[in-house]
């Protein structure tokens, strides 16, 4: 019997969504960072098996919009709920019941599907403060399972994915066992590129980035000329993804290039232009163009 299903990833920001989801799929295909909203589309990535395929929904963290794109987010995220076979809401060790899970909670009420509750870094907090977690969340919620885990050191990760399957619905291979993930090679550029600005980077910078990749091509010779355009909000910020002397913008091109290089298995010749586009995350002309386009 072969297994097939959907499974939406939901939670606050920076509870770990995109390392899970990397870690299931036994590589690094979704973004990752220590600053919150680093993810800010729904991305599938599928994991094929002589038994099952699960197709996983990366989702943008739930928060309180600030701006169009924020919307856009938000909204991505809450239609994931919608015709999956399996959720799993990602939350960390808080002790309360924070706002954000309390929305997230409440939209999940809805769901159809069944809802693992996976409380995620239990390696850095408390036995105490994990016990206290895991007992006021699940009075809030009835979940299918609750699951302890750490994606960052792969703690009951084993566990998590054998329930996952348990519960997965008799199916067909919806994908061909070779594709990993429905984005497109320059979806996975411009998050590379993205990534590596975000960590490199101050804090007030990063929310109000984004990547345009302009060109795209390949050489007789096999290797890739790309140019991209990195857009932020206002010409002070310009300055600091420049950095003295260039060395900030370099040090983001030479890392994100080493990274697409191992993506693409092929040299790649890489131009980064930073571009000011005021207010772009309030601008839905923008940001249709950067394809974050509302769902209708």
């Amino acid at each position: 019997m072969f297994k097939s299903g959907f499974v939406s990833i939901v939670g606050r920001p920076n509870v770990g969504k995109s390392t899970l989801t990397n870690l299931l799929m036994g590589e690094k295909l979704a973004i990752v960072s220590n600053k919150p909203q680093t993810t800010r589309k729904n991305m599938q990535t599928i994991l094929t098996t002589d038994d099952y395929q699960m197709i996983f929904v990366d989702t943008p963290g739930i928060h309180k919009p600030k701006h169009k794109l924020g919307e856009f987010m938000v909204n991505a995220a809450k239609d994931s709920f919608k015709d999956v076979d399996l959720v799993l809401f990602l939350t960390t060790p808080e002790g309360d019941l924070g706002k954000g899970d309390q929305f997230i909670l409440e939209a999940l009420k809805n769901t159809k599907a069944p809802v693992f509750l996976v409380l995620n870094k239990v390696d850095e907090n408390t036995r105490e403060k994990v016990a206290e977690t895991l007992q006021k969340y699940s009075s809030a919620l009835e979940f299918a399972e609750i699951i302890p885990i750490s994606a960052l050191k792969s703690k009951n990760t084993d566990t998590l994915l054998k329930l996952m399957v348990d519960y997965m619905p008799e199916g067909p291979k919806y994908y061909p066992e070779d594709m990993i993930t429905d984005v497109q090679e320059r979806f996975i550029i411009s998050e590379i590129v993205r990534e590596k600005a975000l960590r490199n980077l101050s804090q007030e910078v990063p929310h109000g980035i984004a990547v345009d990749i302009i060109q795209m091509k390949q050489n007789d010779k096999g290797m890739y000329n790309i140019e991209v355009d990195l857009i932020c909000e206002k010409a002070s910020h310009k300055g600091i993804i420049i950095g003295k002397d260039g060395q900030t913008l370099k040090k983001i091109g030479e890392r994100a290039r080493m990274d697409i290089e191992k993506f693409l298995d092929a040299r790649v010749n890489l131009k980064i232009w930073v571009k000011v586009r005021k207010e772009w995350r309030d601008n839905q002309l923008l940001l249709n163009e950067l394809g974050y386009k509302k769902s209708k």
